[in-house]
């Protein structure tokens, strides 16, 4: 059974850095794609990032590049997202997820993590 678990969010203040990490199992997860996403309240899952598996590509969406790097640790089956200067506009909750897949929709991902909530005041 796979399993995904994300660890990480918290609350922090506007301009602060906060490391998200997500540890998978349950399978092998050779050529698949690495990826996070976020949901605030009324709004759709948003694409922030993916990584390879073998590490060699990366993407960003525009509104974190620049801010959030996405990284993975193949031994651990863990990937991260370390972000910076963070703004009230990124509180949401925050999902890992990974399939076989590239892309930014997330209908391309077939496991996903529970969630943690990232909070980011004023």
């Amino acid at each position: 059974q796979v399993q995904l678990v994300e660890s990480g969010g918290g609350l922090v203040q506007d301009g602060d850095s906060l490391r998200l990490s997500c540890v998978a199992s349950g399978r092998s997860f050779d050529r698949y794609i690495m990826a996070w996403f976020r949901q605030a309240p009324g709004k759709e899952r948003e694409f922030l990032s993916y990584i390879y598996y073998n590490g060699g590509s990366t993407r960003y969406a525009d509104s974190v590049k620049g801010r959030f790097t996405i990284s993975l640790d193949n031994a651990a089956n863990t990937w991260y997202l370390q972000m910076n200067s963070l703004k009230p506009e990124d509180t949401a909750v925050y999902y890992c997820a990974t399939g076989p897949v590239p892309s930014s929709s997330p209908l391309r991902y077939v496991f996903w993590g529970q969630g943690t909530q990232v909070t980011v005041s004023s």
